[in-house]
């Protein structure tokens, strides 16, 4: 397997002052000379940056268009009908959230959205279970709007196809073997998809449509409208916009990548600022995590000794399964669900417990 050289690497590393990285996925299937090419541009992007646009996906306008058009249409429902799938009938964290009731860093998000997964049938953690599996369960649909669940479900099998392509360039792009996380994955990946609406500027003048994080998955693939809004930390520490590239898929990595890497490839903070006045903004979130009991191993590639180490937060502490972090971050985005559901895990963190991932 051949990789690049840190001299290639140099070369195709952005500066701070430019745009996100462009990645044609496509060439992957246009030969091994730009297969080659594709390898350096990512693992360029992934190592110095942790956020790309990509293209080349294969993703039709017509397949966009549609899931547009099912997304547009639920947030014009009634609220009735959309309080009727609140997630807070959902001990699974599914369904709808209204502006303002989900948290990051402890503040409120200003958009309201649809929490959508795999549709699988609900699992109570049994005695002695981990109680990450209540996140496994069905979705909520709004009876008014059948060709919604179309269209999500059509979405998270066509970008799982291209998530998982994605993800096994970007570990061959890096010298590691491209199958290696296949197994973490498999039938039972715990895919999620966001439909989310922001409304425009917060009442009190905030500006936070989702406040400042990482994800802690695996990749996320974000469609986003010709609004704007998102902005992405870079190395001089300053928020910088992302500007909607029609047709492009913006991708991060997330914080088992960087775990996993020891600190080689990045999770990059970043943040929505709701659009002004009354404009509204549509995106589409996808996150590609693996499965629940999933115990994530470090990766063998040849740059581990370049590796800086992770980033350690000693208050948001990364498990070796997955479950326990998407739990841990469920509980904390939504606190309604969380009082009216899980209580018992609020009162005390011993379902939570595990061994924390090594930084």
């Amino acid at each position: 397997m051949s990789y690049v050289t840190s001299s290639q690497l140099s070369s195709q590393r952005p500066s701070t002052s430019s745009q996100l990285p462009i990645i044609d996925l496509s060439a992957a299937d246009r030969g091994p000379e730009a297969r080659r090419q594709l390898h350096a541009q990512l693992h360029a992007a992934a190592h110095g940056v942790g956020f790309f646009q990509l293209v080349g996906h294969g993703v039709t306008d017509a397949e966009t268009a549609a899931l547009n058009h099912a997304m547009r249409a639920f947030f014009r429902l009634p609220q009735a009908d959309r309080l009727a799938i609140d997630n807070v009938n959902s001990p699974h964290f599914r369904g709808y959230t209204r502006i303002g009731d989900e948290r990051t860093g402890g503040s409120r998000d200003w958009r309201d959205q649809l929490d959508i997964g795999a549709e699988r049938p609900a699992r109570t953690p049994g005695p002695g279970e981990p109680a990450y599996w209540w996140l496994e369960g069905p979705n909520q649909w709004p009876a008014a709007l059948p060709e919604l669940r179309t269209a999500a479900l059509t979405w998270i099998d066509r970008l799982s196809a291209v998530a998982g392509k994605l993800l096994h360039e970007l570990l061959a792009a890096i010298g590691a073997p491209e199958t290696f996380y296949d197994d973490v994955f498999g039938d039972r990946a715990h895919l999620h998809l966001k439909l989310v609406r922001y409304p425009g500027s917060a009442e009190d003048g905030t500006g936070q449509g989702v406040g400042a994080h990482k994800d802690y998955g695996f990749l996320t693939l974000l469609h986003q409208d010709s609004v704007g809004g998102l902005q992405v930390q870079r190395e001089d520490g300053r928020f910088h916009d992302v500007p909607p590239l029609p047709g492009a898929f913006v991708v991060n990595l997330g914080e088992l990548l960087e775990v996993a890497t020891n600190g080689y490839l990045l999770a990059t903070n970043h943040r929505v600022v709701s659009p002004p006045g009354a404009t509204e903004r549509f995106s589409v979130p996808f996150f590609y995590n693996p499965r629940l009991d999933a115990r994530i191993e470090p990766l063998p590639f040849p740059y581990a000794a370049l590796a800086p180490g992770a980033t350690a937060d000693p208050a948001n502490p990364l498990f070796a399964e997955y479950g326990r972090n998407e739990l841990k971050g469920k509980l904390r985005a939504h606190p309604l669900v969380a009082a009216r559901h899980h209580a018992d895990l609020l009162l005390s963190d011993r379902p939570l417990a595990g061994s924390a991932l090594a930084s």
